[in-house]
């Protein structure tokens, strides 16, 4: 099972919308996945196959990971999590 974090800068309100919004593409893509909700910062140390972020964040999660990083420009759109999603998992 994969493990994915959705990444705001605090790790509260915006993360856990996304966290929503990716558990239910997941969902309808048949997909089952740990998605968690965190901060840039503790998901830096953190174990995970996908990062979900923002482009902004991106620049600050840096590029010393293992972890697929997506960038998502707009946390309520479905149709761009899942694009950008279907991207990375079949890649």
């Amino acid at each position: 099972m994969k493990k994915i974090l959705t990444v705001c800068g605090l790790g509260q309100g915006t993360s856990l919308i996304l966290r929503m919004n990716v558990e239910s593409v997941l969902n309808d893509m048949g997909i089952e996945a740990d998605v968690e909700h965190t901060d840039v910062s503790s998901a830096r140390s953190m174990p995970a196959d996908i990062v979900i972020l923002s482009q902004e964040l991106s620049e600050t999660f840096g590029e010393d990971t293992e972890a697929k990083v997506v960038i998502v420009n707009n946390y309520f759109d479905e149709d761009e999590i899942k694009a950008s999603l279907l991207e990375v998992i079949n890649n």
